[in-house]
C-alpha cells in the first residue's frame, strides 16, 4: 500500500453538471485505498470550452481560479483526460505573459494527475479490489491518447477488474466525433466518425462501452441510445469502484 495521500479531487465542470456519480466512484476507490479526498468547493470549469471556442482572455480568468483554488495541493486527481490536457498543456501557454502565473502553473502542473494515471503511474498500482462481470470494450480518447500519452494504462487497470471479459475495441486510435464544439459546428462530419465508432463498439458484442471522458461517452452513447443498441456507457471510475461486497 503506497503512502496515505491527501487528494484534491479536480471533478470538472461537466461531470459535476451532467455525471456526479463519476466523481463519487472516484472518491470510493481513492478512499479504499487509504487515502483522503477533498473538495476545494470553489473550483469551476477548466476553460477548455472557451479554448476551443477562440476565447483564451476568458480562459485565463479561469487559469488564474484554478490556480488560486488548488494552491498547496498535495495532488489533483481528474477525472477527464481532456479537462488534464488542458490543465498540462495549455495553461503554461496561456499564462506565460504573467511571470507570477506562470510560476504558479508550473509548480501546480506536475502534481495534476488523470484518475487512471494516478492509480497506475504515480501509485503503481495495477489490481485495485474490483470486480465487474460484464462484457466491457475501451474506447481511448484523443487527448488520452495524443495528449496524455497514455496508452495502455487504462486498460492495464479495466484487464485486472475480476469477473471482466475485456475485449479492445477495433480501431480505438479514432476520434468518437465529440471534440466538444467540433460536434456542434462540423455535424455532419461528426455523425460519420460517430456511426464509424458505434460499429466498432457492437463488432465486440460488449454489454458496456467505457471511457475516461464522459463527453465522449455521452457522445457515443447517445448515438447507441437512439439506435437502440442495447449497449450503456460508464466512465471507467464507476467500473474500478465496483467490488464483490457492492
Amino acid at each position: 500500500m503506497s503512502a496515505r495521500m491527501r487528494l484534491s479531487l479536480f471533478i470538472t465542470c461537466f461531470n459535476d453538471t451532467l455525471f456526479p456519480q463519476t466523481g463519487q466512484a472516484v472518491v470510493r476507490v481513492l478512499e479504499r485505498l487509504g487515502h483522503s479526498v477533498e473538495f476545494r468547493d470553489a473550483q469551476t470549469c477548466c476553460g477548455q470550452l472557451h479554448l476551443n471556442s477562440g476565447y483564451p482572455r476568458d480562459a485565463l480568468t479561469l487559469v488564474r481560479k484554478f490556480a488560486a483554488v488548488f494552491a498547496g495541493a498535495e495532488a489533483i486527481v481528474v477525472p477527464s483526460t481532456s479537462c488534464t490536457a488542458t490543465v498540462r498543456t495549455q495553461y503554461p501557454r496561456l499564462a506565460a505573459g504573467d511571470a507570477s502565473l506562470y510560476a504558479q502553473i508550473m509548480e501546480i502542473v506536475p502534481r495534476v494527475f488523470e484518475f487512471s494515471e494516478f492509480l497506475h503511474v504515480k501509485l503503481g498500482l495495477t489490481d485495485i479490489g474490483a470486480y465487474f462481470p460484464h462484457r466491457v470494450t475501451y474506447h481511448a480518447s484523443c487527448n488520452s491518447l495524443r495528449a496524455l500519452g497514455l496508452g495502455e494504462t487504462p486498460k492495464t487497470l479495466l484487464r485486472a477488474v475480476k469477473g471482466i471479459d475485456f475485449i479492445d475495441l477495433p480501431a480505438q486510435e479514432e476520434c468518437c466525433g465529440f471534440g466538444g464544439t467540433f460536434a456542434i459546428k462540423n455535424s455532419e462530419i461528426s455523425t460519420a466518425m460517430l456511426t464509424d465508432k458505434m460499429r466498432a463498439v457492437l463488432d465486440t458484442r460488449a454489454e458496456i462501452v467505457t471511457a475516461g471522458d464522459n463527453s465522449c461517452l455521452m457522445h457515443i452513447g447517445g448515438g447507441l441510445s437512439r439506435g437502440r443498441a442495447g449497449v450503456r456507457t460508464m466512465h471507467y471510475a464507476e467500473i474500478l469502484a465496483c467490488t464483490e461486497a457492492a
